[in-house]
């Protein structure tokens, strides 16, 4: 390993629990020598379940078909065995390095709702859209529901496969399987759906190997993320921002707080935004209100129209394809600023202070 360049940091096995933290800063590739025992250990999956787009290649005396498949299941792309030559780890430190550069410029937001009803999927749907109009498509969308979920019948889709699919098939994730699953739109976001059936329970493992996949292969990734669906919500490691969906109505601010200090626990203050839908600046619980109870202060706001959001889920069109209205402009501005994009021209009821400011108190 030292010979193409690979500045290299020994550590004991008993050392990936630390390295396992959700805080713990991410080496370039993890090389994991199990030549002696011939077992992985069991902070491995651990490892890659906190840190999806971490890099690891495997060393073993043989091709185990057992360990191969359980290494594979936690989230393992390579495995090498004795004797174990030169151009085959290179190739292999690549590939994982490759991989792990490709997946730092993908970014994921997720949207979850503090209730249901407040208006979770119109707001996804809708940042996804603007994302994919302003990168070249390459915007995913997917919806976790475990069934039954909304987003196809928002983008006016009818996918074949759904998340469900995906998640069961993770030992084929490559680029051509993928890309027979997701369905695209009109709207320019290639959607991967909730399924049309019951669905089991989802498995923390997978959702974190199809994320891992998805930030690799696409510039964006949207979720639509249930709030009753802990795995889902114990998954998002490797996203880049979590936001909480609420209104101006006392038991959703209210789940919005609890929900609120369980996710910056795990994920991190940075990381969990909050939007206020169906914005009354009349309403009796103000803006700050919100921010001071859910303990994060106010992101972006979403103005009322309920007559223009039913049309265009009864059509099928996103109302980010629309060139102008109040609800588009707040979508907008949304995408650009989770994006880092300046957008000359937003709308301010959007966000507090001007562009790029948080609201912070009543306007």
């Amino acid at each position: 390993m030292r010979a193409p360049g690979v500045r290299l940091r020994s550590l004991p096995v008993a050392d990936l629990l630390a390295l396992a933290q959700p805080q713990s800063t991410q080496p370039d590739v993890v090389v994991l020598d199990i030549r002696d025992n011939n077992a992985l250990p069991p902070t491995l999956a651990t490892l890659l379940r906190q840190h999806p787009a971490t890099g690891v290649v495997i060393i073993a005396k043989t091709f185990d078909p057992v360990l191969m498949l359980e290494a594979m299941r936690a989230g393992v792309s390579e495995w090498l065995a004795d004797p174990v030559a030169q151009p085959d780890l290179e190739a292999a430190l690549d590939r994982v390095t490759a991989s792990h550069a490709a997946a730092s410029t993908g970014q994921i937001f997720a949207f979850v709702g503090a209730k249901g009803g407040v208006g979770t999927t119109t707001a996804a749907i809708n940042v996804a859209t603007v994302l994919a109009r302003s990168a070249d498509e390459q915007t995913l969308l997917m919806d976790f529901h475990l069934s039954y979920g909304d987003a196809a019948v928002f983008l006016g889709a009818e996918p074949r496969f759904s998340v469900a699919d995906a998640m069961e098939n993770t030992h084929r994730l490559d680029e051509a399987f993928f890309e027979s699953l997701v369905a695209q739109t009109r709207a320019g976001v290639h959607l991967l759906g909730s399924a049309e059936r019951a669905g089991g329970p989802m498995d923390l493992r997978r959702i974190a190997m199809l994320l891992q996949f998805a930030i690799s292969h696409y510039r964006y990734t949207v979720l639509d993320v249930p709030r009753s669906e802990a795995a889902v919500l114990d998954a998002l490691e490797g996203v880049t921002t979590v936001l909480i969906v609420a209104n101006q109505e006392l038991a959703t601010v209210r789940n919005a707080g609890r929900m609120a200090s369980v996710l910056r626990q795990r994920y991190g203050k940075d990381r969990v935004k909050l939007i206020v839908s169906r914005y009354d600046r009349q309403a009796e619980i103000a803006v700050e209100d919100v921010g001071r109870v859910v303990g994060v202060p106010v992101s972006y706001t979403v103005p009322s129209d309920y007559r223009a959001a039913v049309q265009a889920l009864n059509r099928g069109r996103p109302l980010a394809l629309d060139k102008e209205g109040k609800l588009t402009s707040a979508f907008q501005a949304i995408a650009y600023d989770l994006a880092g994009v300046r957008a000359s021209g937003a709308s301010e009821t959007s966000r507090g202070g001007g562009l790029l400011g948080r609201i912070t108190g009543r306007r």
